[in-house]
């Protein structure tokens, strides 16, 4: 047996030993690989996490693919040249599902995260904290929700947080501190609560505080943002924040942007402001500043937009404003400025508004202004100015808003204006301007507006009216105009309104007229136009108001006025129309008033009339020579409230009117009616001046009642008043006994106050019941219904409620908050608040010391309109008021808003626009259709109701006031409305 030698023993051992190395080694080397290949599957696997749930990914991220071992290759991601994710970046892609994974907390590279407005949906995770390289990171205009992680103080590296345009809530994290290096802080439009952590002054290197539109934010403004000398934006508008401007924000020698309108600061405006050198834009309206303008902020040179309007300022405006050569915009309406309009204005070429509306600013308007030669909107109306009107001000080419109404100018309208080519909207309503209108106006070809309401102008119309083309609206009335209406206004094809009203024009109306196809309001009432009316006011297709009263027209009234079908007041009273009522009338499918009174017209009544559905404001046959019977078609004007038939030669009984109960005005008198008067509650409640002069008609005589002699009226209140006389000693002794007893016992009697909502304590008392609409329940039916669990709504008068009543109907029903005789009723100190103060607080509203009930019944009660809440009636007894209305299940436009996750109803941009014309619609008939005009003084979302097809409903009068002629010379010094909405 032979053995190997000790050669090939060393060569084999050599051999074995290297091929065990090279084992190893690949071994090695394929772990290595695999584990790489895991590592850069984990980064795929966490930017995947983020479109894991989305139904369809959307085609930009086609490439994505969680299998893949890196996703250096897929969009919107950028990787390091070690491979690793350091960027994504998604704008603007639809990520309906997608949510913030606490998974990308292993993207350990990430520099910048940015995923905005792409609807991501869900909470910010904790793990975010993690990512402890990021620079920016940026998941505005979401729909994210819940708190701001604290964790985010760890991002030390952290330069941009925008988390703007979410739904967050929660305060705003102290943690955010730690981040040393941010610059931005854009959290503005959430839903954030709490203050604005004083530990942001820590934060040298900020350059933005964007926190507005965060309601919640409340507290004031923490000091230490001073320190922040960096900063350039400082944005807290919309919000709840109080105090004072810290006077320390004069150290911000770099602020460019102080932003805090809507909130509620008060207290001065700090002179310090004067140091932010840099700033350019100052917006601190909507708040309730005091005391005076500080002249300090002339030294801001650099300033375009100062913006202080609807604050408590008073004093006068500073001349040193016309040291800020870069002006653009100065608008100081809304506030209590005294004095004049600095001169110094005019050296502000730059200037392009200049808003000083609704102050108490005196004097002459400055001639200087005509220098301010890029100016747009110059706006100074409602106030004290006086003089004449600078000619200067026609040297303004660009010029396309003078509204110089309600004031105390005086002299001529300047023919210089026609130099305005730019003008679009004049208004120089309310003074007492005189002379001939100036024909150079209507040579402004962009005029859509022309306002010259209530002046002492006179002389005639100048035929250059038709030149201009582009007139809307051409509003002359209450003033000395005298002439013929000129043919050329023919010419005015785009008009919609036409008013010159109470005037002195005379002649006839020209057959031009209807070439005004557009035209939707015709107003020529109270001047001596005479002749036949123009046939050619049929072909008006969009009137809506034809208001040719107080008049000398002749003749017919053309049958051919029954073509306009989007007509819903027409009143001719008081000219010399003569004929029967054309019975095509009755094909005004939209009339809802008819006035035909102190007219010469004969003939029967025509039952056409009587088929109008809408006719539910009145209907006025007064004053003429009508005769035959009261047609039986009447009794279909179920809507009506005012009928007046007075003074005519009408004969029959009374039987068809027995069905309008919903009537709140009744005249019948003076004419030939015979029989007895329907068994109503209306005609129970007549007058006897709503029934004399017709001597067959037995006014003691109720039908299906045993008749009575005919003793006559007079006669039985000559009786009650004699029984009176002789109980009178008895009832003053039993009224003298009984206020003692009641004085004696009203503390243990009377109901405490907790217990005033409750419906057996509000029947305790005698109810009395007012109906504007014909209704089918009872008062017991509404109380009983106002339980907490009914409660839908508070607001500045009083708690809503919705009461289904038993028939099926549902109504709501407004119980209105205590008035100030209540408050007195009930405790002391709270009388003497009220008698201390004019204005008090309601529900977080500002109400005068007035009676909103009364407001309510007097405005709703005698007005109709498609986009104004239907009134049903009124109810009230010593403790308790309550007001009905129809029924809206959608709520408020409010609610619709701002609690989608409550109403579950999204608004989109096609129905946002029809609501806020709807609610314009109304806004504009109350202001210019009502007679007098009713300004509704609390305009707000919460008081816009919305119907079931989304049709929008002004609601809540109960600050509306009348305005008489009177009342436009002169500004109200009330305080009427809600915080952040308090009308002009």
């Amino acid at each position: 047996m032979s053995f190997p030698n000790a050669h090939f023993l060393r060569h084999h051992h050599h051999h074995l030993r290297t091929t065990t190395t090279t084992f190893f080694f690949h071994l090695l080397l394929q772990l290595f690989l695999a584990l790489q290949a895991t590592a850069d599957n984990a980064e795929s696997l966490a930017l995947f996490s983020l479109v894991r749930n989305l139904t369809a990914i959307p085609s930009q991220l086609s490439n994505w693919n969680q299998a893949d071992p890196s996703p250096c290759n897929w969009t919107f991601v950028t990787c390091s040249p070690a491979g690793l994710v350091t960027d994504l970046r998604v704008d603007s892609l639809e990520l309906a599902g997608a949510t913030l994974s606490p998974q990308l907390a292993r993207l350990r590279s990430l520099r910048t995260l940015v995923v905005s407005s792409s609807n991501l949906t869900g909470v910010i995770p904790d793990e975010i904290g993690n990512l402890t390289n990021l620079v920016v990171l940026d998941l505005s205009a979401n729909a994210l929700t819940g708190p701001i992680p604290s964790s985010i103080g760890r991002l030390s590296s952290l330069q941009t947080l925008a988390l703007n345009s979410n739904q967050l809530d929660g305060a705003i994290p102290l943690e955010i501190a730690g981040c040393s290096q941010l610059r931005n802080l854009l959290i503005y439009d959430n839903r954030l609560t709490g203050t604005i952590p004083r530990e942001l002054g820590v934060l040298a290197s900020l350059e933005a505080i964007r926190a507005g539109g965060n309601l919640g934010i409340s507290g004031e403004i923490p000091t230490e943002l001073a320190k922040c000398s960096n900063l350039t934006v400082l944005g807290l508008s919309e919000t709840k924040v109080s105090g004072g401007i810290p006077p320390e924000f004069g150290r911000l020698g770099r602020l460019q942007t102080l932003s805090i309108y809507t909130a509620m600061l008060t207290g001065e405006i700090p002179p310090e402001i004067g140091n932010c050198s840099e700033l350019v834009n100052l917006y601190l309206y909507e708040n309730s500043l005091s005391g005076s303008i500080p002249p300090d902020i002339g030294r801001l040179q650099k300033l375009e937009k100062l913006l202080l309007w609807q604050n408590e300022l008073v004093g006068a405006i500073p001349k040193e404003i016309g040291n800020c050569s870069q002006l653009k915009t100065v608008d100081l309406s809304l506030n209590s400025l005294s004095g004049g309009i600095p001169p110094a204005f005019g050296s502000l070429a730059g200037l392009r508004e200049l808003m000083l509306s609704d102050n108490n600013i005196s004097g002459p308007i400055p001639y200087q202004i005509g220098n301010c030669t890029a100016l747009s909107q110059l706006q100074l109306d409602t106030n004290e100015l006086s003089g004449p009107i600078p000619p200067e001000i026609g040297r303004l080419s660009g010029l396309t808003v003078f509204f110089a109404w309600q004031n105390r100018l005086e002299g001529y309208i300047p023919a210089e204006l026609g130099g305005c080519a730019a003008l679009q909207s004049l208004d120089l309503s309310h003074n007492s301007l005189s002379g001939a209108i100036p024909p150079s106006i209507f040579h402004l070809q962009n005029l859509t507006k022309l306002l010259f309401l209530s002046n002492d102008l006179s002389g005639p119309i100048p035929p250059d009216v038709g030149l201009s083309a582009s007139l809307v609206r051409l509003r002359l009335g209450g003033n000395r105009i005298s002439g013929s209406i000129p043919p050329e206004i023919g010419q005015l094809t785009r008009l919609n309104f036409l008013e010159l009203s109470d005037n002195q024009l005379s002649g006839e109306l020209p057959e031009d007229i209807g070439n005004c196809s557009q035209l939707q309001m015709l107003n020529l009432s109270n001047n001596t136009l005479q002749g036949a009316l123009p046939a050619s006011l049929a072909s008006l297709a969009l009137l809506q108001v034809l208001e040719l009263s107080r008049n000398g027209f002749v003749g017919q009234i053309p049958a051919s006025f029954g073509g306009l079908k989007s007509l819903n007041k027409l009143s001719l009273n008081m000219n010399a129309l003569n004929g029967s009522i054309p019975a095509a009338l009755g094909q005004c499918s939209a009339l809802q008033m008819l006035d035909l009174s102190s007219n010469h017209l004969s003939g029967e009544i025509p039952p056409e009339l009587c088929r109008i559905q809408p006719l539910d404001i009145a209907l006025n046959l007064s004053n003429n020579q009508l005769s035959g019977r009261i047609p039986p078609e009447i009794s279909a004007l179920t809507k009506l409230s005012v009928l007046d038939l007075s003074h005519n030669m009408l004969t029959g009984n009374l039987t068809a009117l027995a069905p309008l109960d919903n009537l709140v005005s009744l005249n019948i008198s003076y004419n030939r009616l015979t029989g007895n008067l329907p068994n109503t509650k209306l005609f129970r409640q007549l007058s006897d001046s709503e029934l004399a002069g017709n001597d067959g008609l037995c006014t003691t005589c109720i039908a299906g009642e045993p008749s009575v002699p005919a003793v006559g009226r007079a006669a039985r209140v000559r009786l009650v008043l004699g029984v009176l006389a002789s109980l009178l000693a008895a009832l003053l002794v039993g009224i003298l006994v009984a206020v003692r007893a009641r004085r004696m016992v009203m503390r243990e009697d009377s109901p405490a106050s907790s217990d005033l909502d409750d419906p057996e304590t509000m029947m305790a008392w005698p109810w009395q019941f007012t109906p504007f609409q014909k209704l089918s329940f009872t008062v017991d039916e509404v109380v009983r219904c106002l339980v907490d669990g009914n409660v839908i709504g508070k607001g500045c008068s009083g708690v809503v409620y919705k009461a289904d009543m038993g028939n099926g109907e549902v109504i709501a029903v407004k119980k209105l908050w205590p008035s100030s005789n209540d408050f007195t009723a009930t405790t002391t100190t709270t009388t003497t608040t009220i008698k201390n103060n004019k204005n008090f607080i309601v529900n977080g509203c500002v109400a005068n010391n007035r009676d909103s009930f009364s407001a309510e019944v007097k405005t709703l009660g005698s007005i109709r309109h498609k986009n104004i809440v239907r009134f049903l009636g009124c109810c009230w007894n010593k403790r308790t008021r309550l007001l009905m209305y129809d029924y809206l299940p959608n709520g408020s436009l409010g609610s619709l808003l701002h609690e989608k996750e409550r109403t579950g109803l999204v608004l989109d941009w096609g129905v946002r626009y029809e609501i806020i014309l709807g609610a314009a619609q109304g806004l504009a008939y109350l202001h210019h259709d009502c007679v007098p005009p009713i300004v509704h003084r609390d305009i707000k979302a919460n008081n816009i109701l919305i119907g079931m097809h989304f049709e929008p409903y002004i609601a809540d009068f109960g600050l509306a006031k009348l305005v008489d002629d009177n009342d436009f010379a002169r500004s109200s010094n009330t305080v009427a409305g809600s915080y952040g909405y308090i009308a002009p």
